[in-house]
């Protein structure tokens, strides 16, 4: 560990001070009090709002990540876009993103390690520039940040809403009409595996807008999420009593050897480019096995309309 200090030059809390020096998010010096990390006049502070005088001197800390060993990677992952300070990728189905105990096999984070792309934060935490999430089964765009800076301007634009998805889905009955849901979600109390609208949620809203409706009842949709809760458009669409084909945990009665995945895709992505400040999007090719499943129900001409990148975020309900 290396010790740095400075002085107060302003009045403030703790962590504000020390995130506008570091030029780091506030969560990171928020690990770094919580570690025992920093002391102001020699003092260990334990409190992220502890109040600075100006001229105090404050000393803190800055932790080595422990380097995660790199595995045997039999895989690799379609790059949609790459240069110097991000990377959007196609995530393929059954990878998963984050390591965990539970999980055995290689996940994105060791391809990305075995890519070189490694960020190892003020807290010690080694992290690989992921700003969001997708699910196991989920298909789809991605966006990687390369370094430390370029990852907190993206979750920023996670925040302000000017980065965003649409996905796309196959559902197991007719939406009744484009809709919005707006309901608070966290863990299921009867189910660990399973999250589920509760009163004292974390907030979560999603818009769906129905596109192509089968003689089957089978239904394409998109969604737009205005939140990112773990498992949100599932839910919410269970609260509707509408299940994603494939989707067994939420309630579609079907036999994994019919229907082997969530049929749930991250199509289009949109966010300003964090340095050029250039507003871009990305497509995310769907996989085949979901293709199949659309060219079932649907005509290839109808799904091309209503999947056209340049169209379909329109008409979406606020």
């Amino acid at each position: 560990m290396s010790s740095e200090q400075l002085i107060a030059s302003k009045a403030g809390r703790i962590d504000k001070i020390l995130a506008e020096v570091l030029e780091v998010s506030r969560n990171q010096v928020e690990k770094l009090v919580k570690d025992g990390l920093v002391s102001v006049n020699n003092k260990v502070i334990t409190k992220t709002s502890y109040k600075v005088a100006v001229g105090d001197v404050i000393t803190y800390e800055f932790k080595e990540a422990e380097k995660r060993e790199a595995v045997e990677i039999d895989f690799d992952v379609e790059i949609l876009y790459e240069d110097e300070y991000l990377m959007v990728i196609n995530k393929p189905s059954g990878l998963v993103v984050h390591p965990a105990p539970s999980v055995k096999e290689a996940t994105l984070v060791d391809w990305l390690v075995k890519k070189g792309i490694s960020l190892s934060t003020i807290s010690g935490e080694e992290r690989h520039g992921i700003v969001h999430r997708i699910d196991k089964e989920t298909t789809g765009a991605l966006v990687v940040a390369k370094d430390n800076k370029v990852h907190e301007m993206l979750s920023e634009q996670l925040q302000d809403k000017s980065m965003g998805r649409y996905y796309l889905a196959l559902i197991d009955c007719p939406l009744k009409d484009d809709i919005v849901v707006d309901k608070p979600i966290g863990r299921n109390p009867k189910n660990r595996l399973k999250m589920d609208v509760v009163p004292h949620g974390k907030a979560a809203k999603t818009a769906f807008k129905k596109l192509l409706t089968s003689a089957h009842g089978v239904e394409l949709i998109a969604a737009k999420l205005f939140t990112g809760r773990t498992h949100q458009i599932r839910v919410h669409l269970n609260t509707l009593g509408r299940h994603i084909l494939g989707d067994d945990l939420y309630g579609f009665k079907t036999k994994r050897d019919k229907i082997a995945r969530v049929n749930l895709h991250a199509y289009l992505l949109y966010l300003v480019h964090p340095i050029t400040g250039e507003k871009m999007e990305f497509t995310a090719p769907l996989f085949d096995d979901m293709k199949t499943y659309m060219t079932k129900y649907f005509d290839q001409d109808e799904i091309d309309e209503k999947i056209d990148p340049l169209t379909l975020g329109s008409g979406f309900m606020k």
